[in-house]
């Protein structure tokens, strides 16, 4: 097993930047009307998750199982913006919403999992 040597590495941190990318491809469909409402909270929530990770890295355990907490609530927002954006209709693509649905979810359980290891006494 390799070593982690950034958060760059850590696979977490991997899929909750390609929840970032989809979630671009995504909501550059949605309606106009929605650029500052809808579009800016998915797309900032989709960022605060990687954005956490990688800050929260770089601290002690206490302060990264809180930046992780963060990440962790951040994947439950984005979880309900993206349902309502299904059910407002701006989905045009069901299997890419399929797609970024359950890679957000494995996220969330990734992180879930982690800051259970971490709070538990095994390292980072």
């Amino acid at each position: 097993m390799e070593k982690i040597k950034s958060y760059k590495d850590l696979i977490v941190y991997q899929k909750a930047y390609d929840v970032v990318l989809n979630i671009y491809k995504l909501t550059k469909d949605f309606p106009d009307i929605e650029r500052y409402g809808l579009i800016s909270q998915i797309r900032r929530g989709s960022i605060s998750i990687s954005s956490n990770i990688a800050e929260g890295y770089r601290r002690g355990k206490k302060e990264y199982v809180q930046f992780l907490k963060i990440a962790y609530g951040s994947c439950a927002e984005l979880e309900t913006q993206l349902s309502l954006s299904k059910d407002l209709g701006f989905v045009s693509d069901k299997e890419k919403f399929e797609n970024i649905y359950s890679l957000q979810e494995e996220v969330s359980k990734m992180l879930g999992a982690i800051i259970y290891k971490i709070k538990n006494g095994e390292n980072k």
